[in-house]
């Protein structure tokens, strides 16, 4: 829903931005291996310390980086099924690295295992949304349907973690992990009940 309704603000947002990169030369590719790196770093190396404010500030600052080198691609006439192929195998590297390193805090010295596992499921559910979408559109169908895109939880869980970082009850997160892993659930059965339909009409 969030990909509708936000991706033409930010990308007015952020087109300045692309056009500065473009001018110094910098790549859409590259841009999108750093805000990997920098999601990566930011889920890694503080989550699984606790740090949840400054890990989830260090990722909003590098989570961008997905809608600048898309706007930096269009700007520049280089969009390739390259970068598209680059800049979706690197979401799923970047959305594990924030569930996994919440996955690491929680399954540590014993912090919770339920809560461990809600981070688990969101992780293992969460890539299996994009399977789903990725397989739809490899047999040349569609699965742009769901309840819980991509943009979806990201967002939630990083406004849950960093809220919870800055004192909110824990509660909250489990919470939060639930329902995503939930309404991620609840997106894999969606889009394969769309596929499944496509190819019964096909047949």
């Amino acid at each position: 829903m969030l990909n509708r309704f936000a991706r033409a603000l930010f990308t007015r947002i952020f087109t300045p931005v692309a056009r500065l990169f473009l001018k110094w030369g910098i790549s859409p590719d590259v841009v999108t291996i750093v805000g990997t790196i920098g999601v990566c770093v930011g889920a890694l190396a503080f989550y699984p310390r606790h740090q949840f404010f400054w890990g989830t500030v260090v990722i909003a600052v590098f989570v961008f980086s997905d809608t600048i080198d898309g706007v930096m691609a269009r700007l520049s006439g280089r969009s390739s099924r390259w970068g598209a192929y680059l800049d979706s195998t690197l979401d799923r590297v970047g959305d594990s690295a924030i569930f996994g390193g919440l996955v690491l805090y929680y399954a540590s010295a014993g912090h919770s295992a339920v809560m461990a596992s809600l981070a688990l499921a969101c992780l293992i559910l969460g890539s299996v949304v994009s399977y789903a979408k990725a397989r739809a559109e490899g047999l040349g169908m569609t699965a742009n349907v769901g309840i819980a895109e991509r943009a979806d939880r990201l967002v939630a869980v990083l406004l849950a973690t960093g809220l919870v970082g800055l004192g909110l009850p824990e509660v909250v997160l489990g919470v939060v992990l639930g329902l995503l892993a939930v309404a991620s659930l609840i997106t894999v059965f969606q889009r394969m009940l769309t596929v499944r339909r496509q190819a019964f009409e096909a047949a």
